[in-house]
């Protein structure tokens, strides 16, 4: 059976001026097993939230995710969770 995970990461930040810099570093530490990276936050000409969320998508190796999400949880003001799909080969329906 070959084992193959989609994750998926999403941070909420509270408050980025304060949490950016060292949200940044952690990102960047695992920089090569994230695939996709997408920043939310509210903003228009009159207003730039200083709350947003961080999504991100990773290579499929839990355990580089654990630690990312274990690292990020270490800062103070930040909320993680984390979403995994096993798409198990043998699972998948067949194409017709």
């Amino acid at each position: 059976m070959n084992r193959e995970l989609h994750i998926i990461v999403a941070i909420h930040v509270t408050d980025r001026i304060q949490h950016a810099g060292q949200l940044q570093q952690v990102l960047s530490e695992y920089g090569c097993y994230i695939k996709t990276r997408i920043g939310l936050h509210e903003a228009n000409e009159n207003y730039c939230s200083t709350n947003g969320v961080i999504i991100l998508e990773l290579l499929g190796i839990e355990e580089k995710a654990n630690s990312l999400v274990a690292d990020v949880q270490k800062i103070v003001g930040l909320e993680v969770q984390k979403i995994v799909f096993d798409h198990a080969s043998d699972n998948m329906p067949s194409p017709k």
